[in-house]
């Protein structure tokens, strides 16, 4: 199982060595992944939660591909119905070329009304268009030229460079309604979801997906989590502990688990989306020590699995 890390790309500590700093702490300690967030526009509900300075994540991947050499990068997640597909695919394509085939596209259908009102984008037809869309990337990353009616229209237009990835990089959907799980087994690579508990994930979730996929006659897609990163003294008890809160112990006991569950990759956040406190963005460093403990101490990241 691989374990990666969800950089924090927006709030007071958010400047261009920072980020640098992020990377060349990732890749020095092993971890398998870097993965940013995503918006376009500063709206006040989304600067409310991810405070500016906001950093998008299309160009600040494709600089993050030039500062690092071998640990994969992506979203978690674009937000799909945000920019026109061709724009998403043709960046993609060339962002999984230029950095040696390290991309991997998280895809959401988002939750801002105003950043959406912004943009020119229709809110409540975000479902559809992320449908729509995730099918015209896919088309894209694996033909010589495509052709489109719909939302958008357009005629025999050329893809190359496609991704290097075959047959395209890793999709990974987030979300957790039923249409979620649906448009995972439809265009997805992998289910990616958050905020977890152990009840809904083992109740519901995973079989939720288990049965979208064998709606679609395929097998269940890969299960590619992100969960909290927050490391505390003592164990914190209760069915309603979020996963990778809790002692080390805990978050071992979690890690191991998913793997047992078929987890093929987890991203560790250590931002508090639950409580939507910005202060932890301020203590970079004290997030880089907690994962350089957990890379010690939990994972045997050379081995690619958990002790």
């Amino acid at each position: 199982m691989k374990v990666g890390i969800n950089l924090i790309n927006f709030g007071p500590s958010a400047t261009p060595e920072v980020l640098a700093g992020w990377a060349d702490m990732a890749e020095e300690l092993g971890y398998h992944s870097l993965l940013i967030s995503d918006h376009v526009a500063s709206t006040p509900a989304v600067d409310a939660r991810y405070p500016a300075p906001f950093y998008e994540p299309i160009g600040t991947l494709g600089w993050l591909a030039g500062v690092t050499e071998r640990i994969a990068l992506g979203t978690t997640v674009a937000i799909m119905p945000y920019r026109h597909p061709l724009a998403t695919a043709r960046a993609f394509a060339n962002l999984d070329q230029l950095s040696g085939g390290r991309m991997i596209l998280g895809v959401g259908v988002g939750w801002a009304e105003d950043e959406f009102d912004a943009l020119g984008v229709p809110y409540r037809q975000r479902g559809a268009l992320t449908d729509e869309y995730l099918g015209i990337l896919r088309r894209f990353w694996t033909n010589d030229s495509i052709s489109h009616r719909g939302t958008v229209d357009f005629d025999d237009v050329q893809t190359a460079p496609r991704p290097l990835q075959q047959p395209h990089p890793p999709i990974w959907i987030g979300g957790s309604s039923a249409a979620a799980f649906r448009r995972t087994a439809e265009h997805g690579t992998a289910w990616h979801p958050i905020r977890l508990r152990w009840p809904w994930l083992i109740d519901k979730g995973l079989p939720q997906l288990a049965e979208a996929a064998e709606r679609q006659g395929i097998d269940r897609p890969a299960f590619c989590p992100r969960i909290q990163f927050r490391v505390t003294e003592r164990p914190i008890a209760g069915a309603d502990r979020i996963l990778g809160e809790g002692s080390i112990r805990q978050l071992h006991d979690d890690l191991a688990r998913l793997q047992e569950l078929g987890a093929e990759h987890v991203i560790l956040d250590s931002f508090s989306t639950f409580d939507d406190d910005i202060s932890v963005t301020r203590n970079h460093q004290g997030a880089w020590d907690a994962y350089a403990r957990v890379a010690a101490e939990v994972f045997d990241l050379a081995n690619e699995s958990v002790r």
